[in-house]
């Protein structure tokens, strides 16, 4: 699903970013990325979405050779994946409706098929009852799940979450990764930026820990007991 093989990523400035990092994260998985501030971790991410290319190294994700990719397909691969921002990004102008119906207006879709879609992804978020609502009447865990129910309406085979519990207390926060993890059991691959050691520990999931932009450990989840 994504396969990261000896990838690195160099600024015009000198600065290395990313130094040799390979992992692959499977269909179906639910990852940590994590590290200091600065290790290198929204880069990654920033990689697999195409908004920046490696320097040297292979790096695959559906299928699609992000290495050398037109236009066109970087499109067509960014409609694949769903992701999720710290600060939620949401429009204040517009209802919650029209928030996740976004994605689904910029490709096009009818609005019979768009309508579908974006309910049963706010249904899916437990918000359906909220999509007439403004982004300042919700809470802020709940502002975090518009942005997951944007994220998903497209049906996407990746999440992408850049410490999306980042400003969420840890009841909000398990609220947003209970989301996560019913997206997980239906096959989506799930790779999440967050510097929240107490958050990764208690849900036990597979931790890819970079420092200084070089992988330092790739962590398998604790055997249950």
């Amino acid at each position: 699903m994504i396969k990261f093989d000896n990838v690195s990523k160099r600024y015009a400035d000198g600065q290395e970013a990313l130094s040799n990092i390979s992992f692959e994260v499977s269909r179906g998985e639910f990852a940590f990325i994590t590290g200091h501030s600065g290790a290198g971790k929204s880069t990654l991410l920033k990689l697999i979405l195409a908004i920046q290319t490696p320097s040297s190294g292979q790096l695959i994700a559906n299928g699609v050779n992000l290495n050398r990719v037109s236009t066109t397909q970087i499109a067509r691969h960014r409609r694949q994946i769903g992701a999720v921002f710290q600060d939620h990004q949401l429009l204040h102008d517009r209802t919650v409706y029209d928030n996740v119906a976004l994605p689904l207006e910029i490709c096009g879709y009818q609005p019979n098929d768009a309508a579908r879609r974006v309910r049963a992804a706010l249904d899916k978020v437990g918000l359906l009852n909220k999509e007439k609502s403004f982004p300042e009447a919700l809470s802020g865990g709940e502002q975090q799940r518009v942005g997951i129910a944007r994220a998903v309406v497209n049906r996407p085979s990746i999440i992408l979450a850049d410490e999306p519990t980042g400003n969420l207390d840890p009841g909000l926060s398990a609220e947003v990764m209970k989301v996560f993890q019913q997206f997980q059991s239906v096959g989506v691959c799930l790779l999440v930026a967050s510097h929240d050691a107490a958050l990764i520990e208690r849900l036990n999931c597979r931790t890819i820990v970079l420092e200084g932009g070089k992988l330092l450990a790739d962590q398998k989840p604790r055997p249950q007991a």
